[in-house]
């Protein structure tokens, strides 16, 4: 099947606004419609987030309309019993929630633990209810960003950083094994590529050691890197040979502009795909492969593009593979897509929403990065201004004929 004949397939399954946006009010549509009209204009959101920045900085009384806007469009709450009520609303809709401790820019170690036992609190409270489906740590947010690049480009470290690098070693073990004794799977983000070989490693142990009989450990490949799918495959034939299972988190990638300046300017080749095309190329592919070989890889396709969904549901189709097969997962971020959550989630997929909680002032950092990120993809916010617009449409439609009935009802009525 050609992408043009997917891309006409995915209007009439992602069209459906009314499935979509079923549990928002009208209140909560028009303040999408405000953010994401903002977020469609880039020097908008490079004041906004200027603007943000120094007005948190200086302690100005701002958190009350940061909450009022851009946090409660994209985050779950501040803690996580303030994120249940949205939990398990989204839940009778059959849409599962991930929750993500978003706080970022940590550097001592009491952070660091303080973020591991976090991440392990998080892990338990996903086993005592059946609306979470995993769990989700950042390495950098349990170890600092130098000891993760020293690693990676091999370099001999001091006896203070041996011990550091241990700790940091440590945290990842406790985590992995909070979330093998609690049968809840657990997601390692993507970073940096000048830091991703040490995690590359790393998970890669974890995998040998919790995911024997099914994957429990789930790694993160960033596809706009044009690595990835020969990564994946050498990665394939040691578990095969070792007798463990892989876990999978697919996604495009979010630090393309900073690898491609970080190579520019140090001379050497990008680690990034030439194009936009070329990414979409390599997300396909490493999905593809996975979906191939389900029997080894569980898959977690971490995206908001509509083809590459419809892809993975045609391939599903034509493997014959349950679409509520545990071993694949659709994901989009809480606050975006819901056309592609929503209607997946409707038509049986195993479907969730990454939750970001936390203090609005320390989340803030995250939700500036995913508003910058926006910016930058293509369509995609376009996309979703108009699906919000199309779907204020149909509601008004929906009065507007529900007011014609009802005075056709009123003068049948008086005639009688």
């Amino acid at each position: 099947m050609s992408i043009n004949s997917i891309a006409m397939i995915t209007e009439k399954i992602f069209n459906d606004t009314e499935t979509a946006f079923k549990l928002k009010s009208d209140e909560e549509l028009n303040r999408a419609l405000f953010l994401f009209g903002m977020i469609n204009r880039p020097a908008l959101v490079k004041i906004g987030t200027t603007l943000t920045k120094w007005s948190l900085k200086l302690h100005l009384p701002v958190e009350g309309l940061i909450k009022a806007t851009i946090f409660n469009q994209f985050s779950g709450g501040e803690t996580m019993e303030n994120c249940l009520p949205t939990i398990r609303k989204m839940y009778t809709k059959k849409l599962h929630s991930i929750l993500d401790y978003s706080v970022e820019g940590k550097e001592q170690e009491e952070e660091f633990d303080a973020a591991m036992k976090k991440k392990i609190s998080i892990i338990k409270f996903a086993a005592e209810n059946k609306e979470l489906a995993f769990a989700v740590f950042k390495p950098t947010g349990i170890g600092r960003f130098e000891i993760w690049e020293k690693v990676t480009s091999k370099v001999t470290l001091s006896k203070e950083e041996e011990e550091e690098w241990k700790r940091v070693q440590q945290r990842v073990e406790n985590i992995c094994e909070a979330a093998h004794q609690n049968d809840i799977s657990v997601l390692a983000d993507g970073e940096e590529t000048w830091m991703q070989d040490a995690a590359d490693e790393l998970m890669e142990r974890m995998m040998r050691k919790y995911n024997r009989e099914k994957a429990i450990v789930f790694n993160t490949l960033q596809c706009y890197r044009w690595d990835r799918q020969q990564y994946l495959e050498d990665l394939h034939q040691k578990a095969q040979k070792e007798g463990f299972k892989i876990g999978a988190k697919i996604v495009r990638g979010a630090y393309m502009e900073k690898e491609n300046e970080r190579a520019k300017k140090m001379g050497y080749d990008t680690p990034i795909c030439e194009s936009k095309e070329a990414t979409d190329v390599s997300f396909n592919g490493v999905m593809s492969y996975c979906l191939d070989n389900i029997d080894d890889i569980s898959t977690f396709i971490g995206t908001h593009n509509e083809v590459s969904n419809y892809l993975a549901m045609q391939i599903m189709e034509n493997k014959d593979i349950s679409k509520n097969d545990r071993r694949v997962w659709f994901s989009q971020l809480f606050g975006m897509s819901d056309h592609i959550s929503y209607n997946l989630a409707r038509k049986g997929y195993n479907a969730a929403k990454l939750m970001p909680f936390g203090p609005v002032r320390e989340v803030v950092p995250y939700l500036i990065r995913r508003a910058q990120e926006n910016t930058s993809v293509r369509g995609q916010t376009g996309r979703e201004l108009s699906l919000l617009i199309e779907e204020r449409r149909r509601r008004k439609g929906e009065i507007t004929k529900a007011t014609r009935e009802k005075r056709t009802t009123r003068s049948t009525e008086k005639v009688e």
